[in-house]
């Protein structure tokens, strides 16, 4: 039997509909809010209020890491929203960190004499610049190799190298004036590790939604009274152990592949020289 749907006027036998032209609210406000973040950071920091760009920053890394948690429990994913994710993280991990940096320590390269006033911006750029090659190259291959490990630092937290330093120095009254050589060497070393191969865990294995072991929850709320107690020192001591972390697990699986292939018979250990003759 014939259903009725097959008797509907010609003008409307497509099936298909046209799709919306329209953009999902609510993961894209959590994006805005990031990038407006990001954005007060610049200004605080042009403004000479450091701690307030830091603290910004990191509120851009916890709104940042909201919007895309909201887009997959909402069924709001689109490549729209990913692609305005992108353009917030570099203004929210690339600019703003850069300028903040610069700002608070990096411009001071110019009181050292004529041609070091171009070390500090130049570094911020370099810095700006591995942020955006960064987010570039995880756009390209996202979905693709093993979503255990991030390949490079994560931009947020490069984010937080950056604006952790400067909170903790600034909370302990020291101006960056005296620091521009180790800003200099963070600022370098967090854009550089952005674009390295070094691998980092991504923590998208574990699932809030599983169970955990008691002691888990000890730790967590450890965690946040200790951040409570000293937030600058506590945050960057944890960013900092876990760009560390990333070198050491890059050279354990290294070492392991190198084991692996030995194994299978792919490395063979290079000829031994012959004697020399006895005379």
């Amino acid at each position: 039997m014939e259903s009725d749907h097959q008797a509907l006027p010609e003008s409307n036998s497509n099936p298909e509909r046209p799709r919306s032209r329209g953009i999902y609210l609510l993961p894209n406000l959590f994006t805005t809010a990031a990038m407006f973040s990001g954005f007060y950071a610049i200004v605080a920091a042009m403004q000479g209020h450091f701690e307030a760009a830091a603290i910004a920053i990191f509120i851009s890394m916890v709104l940042d890491g909201l919007d895309g948690r909201v887009a997959r429990l909402t069924n709001t994913q689109t490549a729209f929203g990913a692609e305005y994710d992108s353009m917030s993280d570099l203004i929210s991990f690339g600019v703003a960190p850069g300028l903040t940096m610069y700002q608070w320590s990096l411009v001071h390269f110019g009181e050292m004499g004529t041609g070091w006033g171009k070390v500090g911006w130049l570094a911020a750029f370099v810095y700006v610049a591995c942020a955006a090659l960064r987010l570039a190259r995880f756009n390209t291959h996202l979905g693709k190799g093993d979503k255990k490990y991030f390949t490079g630092l994560p931009s947020p937290t490069a984010a937080a190298l950056m604006a952790g330093m400067v909170w903790v120095f600034n909370d302990l009254s020291i101006s960056g004036n005296n620091f521009q050589f180790p800003a200099l060497l963070m600022t370098l070393t967090a854009g550089l590790l952005m674009v390295s191969n070094v691998s980092y865990y991504s923590f998208k294995e574990i699932d809030l939604r599983n169970r955990v072991p008691f002691v888990v929850m000890i730790a967590v709320l450890l965690l946040f009274a200790l951040t409570t107690i000293d937030p600058p020192k506590v945050l960057f001591t944890v960013f900092v152990a876990y760009t560390l972390s990333g070198p050491i697990i890059w050279g354990v699986r290294r070492y392991r592949r190198m084991q692996r292939r030995k194994k299978e018979g792919q490395i063979t250990p290079p000829p031994s020289a012959p004697n020399p003759p006895q005379p």
